[in-house]
């Protein structure tokens, strides 16, 4: 190759280099102003209550009855957002503490114990459990969960307990396959030294596996929980949708999620019972933030500590 190629295949290149560059900073650009544009379009509407309603946000947050939609000319709305605040995390806490010792151990025994078939036959059905839409678990958890629950403990069969059912199973295959990953991640080398300093297996796996996975494995249950926090369907199916501080893990009860869905399409824009639900999304994108920034702070102590 003469000179003269040389230059012209640096120069054809270099071109590229520079529109790969554009197109990369185009769409970088494009997807912070859309997250821009979103995070502004919900706060601007979301601060509506307080600034144009004149509602307290200590009211909105700790308050105990939710009735924006009062046509009692003499009685005043109300907007306290704490039953669902407090259903939300009751749920999303609840399904994630009885998914993620089921998550974590499906993850040891097709990492470290399962022959290659066995666990490629469980990472089949993980990724057919990731594929099924939320509606489905909703109808399934209204047509098997709800009536079981309500022949086992009375009631409507609605509640927390059928809600914290259908998210556990929602949520397992998300903290199985990420916690697979951090599994798969801990260096070959660990195993083996472990091994030939005359740890067992499962001494291996414990203090050693486990141990270096946990940064993982942490990510994994905070985006369980997110999963879990943000699903809306499927918990509007079979929680009763009660904005009411729930009794018991059998009394109809509703989550942020629930209550938007809801009432979303019943309210006119721009006013009270509207705004009030733009608050609830508020309320949920913050916590949406919430989990992001776990998450970050999750990964930056695991590579400190790896460091």
């Amino acid at each position: 190759m003469n000179e003269q190629d040389q230059l012209m295949k640096s120069s054809f290149q270099t071109r590229q280099d520079h529109w790969g560059k554009l197109v990369s900073y185009f769409c970088i650009t494009v997807i912070g102003l859309l997250v821009i544009s979103i995070i502004y379009f919900i706060a601007a509407r979301g601060l509506n209550m307080f600034i144009k309603d004149g509602v307290s946000l200590k009211d909105f947050l700790t308050g105990m009855t939710w009735d924006p939609t009062v046509t009692d000319a003499h009685a005043k709305p109300e907007v306290g957002a704490w039953p669902m605040i407090f259903t939300s995390f009751a749920v999303t806490i609840l399904a994630t503490l009885v998914a993620t010792p089921l998550a974590l151990a499906v993850a040891i025994f097709m990492t470290e114990l399962a022959p290659k078939k066995a666990a490629s036959f469980m990472q089949s059905v993980i990724e057919l459990l990731v594929g099924i839409p939320s509606v489905v678990y909703g109808f399934v958890g209204l047509v098997v969960v709800v009536p079981f629950i309500r022949h086992l403990f009375g009631g409507t069969g609605s509640g927390i307990l059928a809600a914290v059912t259908v998210l556990f199973v929602m949520v397992l295959p998300t903290i199985t396959s990420m916690s697979i990953d951090s599994l798969k991640n801990v260096p070959k080398n660990y195993r083996e030294a472990s091994i030939a300093l005359g740890a067992t297996l499962w001494q291996t796996i414990y203090k050693v596996i486990l141990r270096s996975a946990i940064p993982g494995i942490l990510t994994a249950v905070i985006f369980g929980m997110a999963r879990a926090f943000g699903e809306a369907l499927a918990v509007q199916m079979v929680i009763g949708n009660a904005p009411l501080m729930p009794e018991n893990l059998i009394s109809p009860a509703s989550t942020l999620t629930s209550t938007l869905t809801v009432g979303i399409g019943n309210t006119v824009m721009g006013t009270l019972p509207n705004d009030a639900l733009w608050s609830l999304a508020l309320v949920l994108m913050l916590m949406s933030l919430a989990f992001n920034l776990l998450v970050k702070l999750v990964n930056k102590k695991g590579v400190s500590r790896n460091a």
